[in-house]
């Protein structure tokens, strides 16, 4: 597993571990990366399957299988208690190390994520598989932007959208890595243990998230024992690249409450 460390280097600095969505790339947070350094210990990491880690996603295990590769960098490092953002996929890997490993998780952040996937979603899903098999790789790559961001975002950000185009296709994770990493977070199903999880949680949603319905939030919140939903109007499934200003001035109002942010 291929992970990087930023910020704080001291051995009991508070650390938060940060993990993307179905791109799987550590440096999807990069807009969050300074300011989080600022106050933590940030470590990002490459899913397995995907950038700098590579290899093949499991057939099997799941987003199970995916917290133990988690839970490897952890023991690598010998975190004991640490703070865990998850985007969508990502917090998927958060509500489960939230229900398998709860020592660990302190404070969790889930951004647009779902305790059990919405048909909705799956209708989306559906739509860029069919896009990577019947046309390939370009069209796969070309029709993400469209499930992240608002219109508006992506036509100020023509250029930024071409060059991300062409570093996915170039660094595109494979067919099989993708079509498995869409099974487990479409099998993915722990809404009738939601109360289960006692960490602190925020929730940031956005009403026009067009792959993630706001109201798996909504869901999340209501089961969760003690959750605080951040609900905006815009921002679209990326939130936290289109207002990162936004974004993380609530991640660290969150993190920092009780505590002396300049720790």
């Amino acid at each position: 597993m291929h992970y990087d460390i930023h910020g704080l280097t001291a051995p009991d600095a508070p650390t938060i571990l940060l993990s993307s969505g179905l791109g799987g790339s550590g440096a999807y947070w990069a807009p969050q990366i300074p300011a989080l350094s600022a106050h933590f210990r940030v470590i990002t990491y490459d899913h397995r399957g995907c950038g700098r880690t590579g290899g093949a996603v499991p057939e099997t295990g799941g987003i199970s299988a995916m917290a133990d590769d988690v839970l490897d960098i952890v023991a690598e490092l010998g975190l004991t208690r640490f703070h865990f953002m998850g985007h969508a996929l990502g917090g998927l890997i958060g509500l489960d190390l939230a229900l398998r490993r709860p020592d660990l998780i302190d404070k969790l952040i889930l951004i647009n994520a779902w305790s059990k996937a919405d048909p909705h979603s799956g209708r989306c899903f559906d739509v860029r598989l069919e896009l990577l098999n019947a046309s390939g790789v370009g069209a796969f790559v070309k029709a993400q932007p469209l499930f992240l961001y608002p219109a508006w975002w992506m036509s100020e950000n023509a250029a930024r959208l071409a060059e991300d185009d062409a570093h996915g296709v170039s660094h595109f994770q494979g067919k099989d890595n993708v079509t498995r990493r869409i099974a487990a977070l479409r099998a993915f199903d722990v809404d009738d243990r939601l109360g289960e999880i006692a960490a602190q949680t925020l929730l940031i949603a956005t009403k026009d998230d067009l792959l993630v319905p706001y109201t798996r939030s909504v869901r999340l919140a209501e089961g969760l024992p003690n959750a605080t939903l951040s609900l905006s109007e815009s921002g679209a499934h990326a939130v936290n690249i289109v207002f990162p200003q936004t974004i993380n001035q609530d991640i660290l109002s969150f993190l920092t409450a009780g505590t002396n942010p300049a720790q």
